[in-house]
């Protein structure tokens, strides 16, 4: 990891020694975003203050994968963000200067390709807020663009091994001259270069089947159009979960208070999930189940003997790992 996560955009700052994003949800008073303070709903893990100095691995003693990093099997089992139709965050796409350099986001969804060094940014910014104003999540598969539409999605090839996951972008960076992509700790781990703290890597637009970026990206490449799907409930994209109960079916196997976590339709995604709850939340281990039905397969927690314990639950989920979990009560 660079020392430098390749500076937010911070009217008329150029000396920050980066930050996790740029809070947006509310219209700013200048012409360019301000910094935001680390949020209070996600846990950031504790770090050392900086040093300046490279740890052996790639990353800065300030920064790295954190205590809580899934292990390979984990992390190999984690999806990718899978690209929805999302409308543009009302803030986040406004032109700005960074470093004494002028961007100007697009605003609409549209094909894009770019090469060019892709970085990563870890614990130092985890549970800081995001230009969106979402908290960064280092284990989500997200990723920060100076110009790319926020949200948006984007599919990052490492040119030297040819792998490629797909991220959810909802941050502004990186700024330093020649990095086109900061990832997320997880998606640069899957791609392989952590370690390495950057890489070549090629950065293609992706979009959601039917929606408008994919009709002109069709159209571009000669392809024949699709119907544009029915609107059906939003499942997170960004993180481990899957979805919560987005086929409807939230029955939970006996009475009492549960907690659905996410509905895969891979069992080994499922289990990687149930055992990252499990290593990071002990008390919550022996609750922890996966259910399957077909083809797919349900991470729940419970039961709990009364709707508050199963919010508590749920809050240190949310706390700790920045999961949302669904409350199911028979």
């Amino acid at each position: 990891m660079i020392a430098v996560r390749s500076l937010c955009p911070v009217a008329l700052c150029a000396a920050l020694a980066g930050c996790a994003g740029v809070p947006v949800s509310e219209p700013p008073t200048s012409s360019a975003p301000t910094r935001s303070a680390p949020a209070t709903s996600t846990a950031p893990v504790a770090a050392p203050a900086p040093s300046g100095k490279p740890r052996a691995g790639g990353f800065y003693l300030d920064d790295g994968p954190g205590d809580n990093a899934p292990d390979a099997q984990t992390l190999a089992a984690i999806p990718d963000a899978v690209p929805r139709d999302e409308p543009l965050h009302r803030f986040a796409n406004r032109p700005y200067s960074a470093l004494g350099l002028n961007f100007v986001p697009l605003t609409e969804h549209r094909p894009f390709r770019q090469r060019g060094r892709g970085s990563w940014y870890g614990r130092k910014f985890h549970g800081q807020k995001t230009s969106s104003g979402e908290p960064y999540d280092m284990y989500g598969m997200t990723a920060a663009h100076a110009t790319l539409p926020i949200p948006s999605y984007a599919r990052v090839t490492h040119l030297a091994s040819g792998r490629s996951v797909v991220v959810r972008v909802n941050d502004r960076g990186p700024f330093k001259p020649g990095r086109v992509i900061d990832l997320s700790w997880t998606a640069a781990a899957k791609l392989g270069y952590v370690n390495d703290g950057s890489a070549e890597v090629e950065v293609e637009a992706v979009f959601a089947p039917g929606s408008a970026g994919d009709l002109l990206a069709r159209r571009a490449a000669g392809q024949p159009e699709i119907a544009r799907p029915a609107p059906g409930p939003a499942a997170p994209a960004d993180d481990v979960i899957a979805a919560l109960a987005a086929d409807g079916a939230t029955d939970a196997p006996t009475d009492g208070h549960w907690l659905q976590l996410g509905a895969f339709s891979t069992l080994d995604n499922a289990q990687a999930l149930s055992r990252r709850i499990a290593a990071a939340l002990g008390d919550l281990a022996d609750r922890i189940s996966v259910s399957s039905d077909g083809d797919r397969h349900r991470v729940r927690a419970g039961p709990f003997g009364s709707r508050d314990a199963a919010q508590g639950a749920a809050r240190a989920l949310r706390d700790q790992l920045g999961l949302e979990a669904l409350l199911i009560t028979r």
